[in-house]
């Protein structure tokens, strides 16, 4: 009966046996405790769900979901008055409207342009467009600032500069001032390879050990040459051209 009163009363739903509420003190803390726990992995997942591109460039919509979703469970949280369906229920319907405003965004080009806008040309072929500037908000020491970031300190040397629709710049230097590549030097290079990790912070990782085409004995090899063991390694990786990074566990 005290687990079934405890359960209902952290939902916030009233009993139908009377007021049998849990008692004040460690009980009230513990079902707030549980409650900010529940609704800590709902946001979680609600952010994985929205994609790993709204972590680091969000666009107007996505930021105002981002607000919404916080301001929706710290409600909850912080009341324990108000039911933690309240919560929930509102955060997964804004998890909903943006899951699919991104499906009708891929689909319809109209609809991508009102909710995200469009890139704006700040530089054209050398010249400052101030219209542009104005329309957008950017003062010059704003896009000198934006221009710095690229290690760029001559306006001049910038053919185009773009503001794009996440709020950053991109910047496009003239062919003669922006820096040589390998193949325009003339350099040869040794082709590059993605290396893959075999042990993380002093665990083996047997699913890359299989991809890299290593097995146990290999790495026991490899790291005896070091007078390591897989304890006290913290990271190694190998790539197709059989390259090794080793680095120790600091203390070792």
């Amino acid at each position: 009966m005290r687990i079934f009163c405890i359960y209902r009363a952290f939902l916030n739903i009233p009993s139908p046996f009377g007021k049998t509420s849990p008692k004040r003190g460690d009980g009230i803390l513990l079902l707030v405790y549980f409650r900010t726990m529940i609704l800590y992995f709902v946001l979680v997942i609600v952010i994985r769900l929205m994609g790993k591109r709204q972590i680091g460039q969000m666009e107007a919509s996505e930021f105002v979901v981002a607000l919404l979703v916080a301001d929706l469970a710290s409600i909850p949280m912080q009341n324990g008055d108000i039911p933690l369906l309240y919560g929930i229920v509102p955060i997964l319907t804004v998890l909903g409207i943006e899951l699919l405003l991104s499906v009708l965004c891929m689909r319809s080009i109209r609809l991508r342009r009102l909710l995200c806008g469009k890139p704006v040309i700040l530089i054209e072929n050398g010249h400052l467009l101030q219209k542009n500037l104005q329309k957008t908000r950017v003062t010059l020491d704003e896009l000198t600032e934006l221009l710095r970031e690229k290690d760029i300190l001559d306006l001049s040397t910038v053919q185009f500069a773009i503001l794009e629709t996440s709020g950053r710049v991109s910047v496009f230097p003239y062919p003669k001032d922006r820096p040589a590549t390998a193949q325009e030097a003339g350099i040869a290079v040794q082709e590059q390879h993605l290396p893959i990790t075999l042990i993380s912070d002093g665990q083996l990782l047997p699913h890359n050990l299989r991809i890299s085409g290593k097995d146990i004995s290999w790495v026991e090899k490899t790291l005896k040459k070091k007078q390591s063991t897989v304890q006290d390694t913290l990271l190694l990786t190998v790539d197709k051209s059989g390259r090794v990074c080793w680095l120790p566990k600091e203390g070792i």
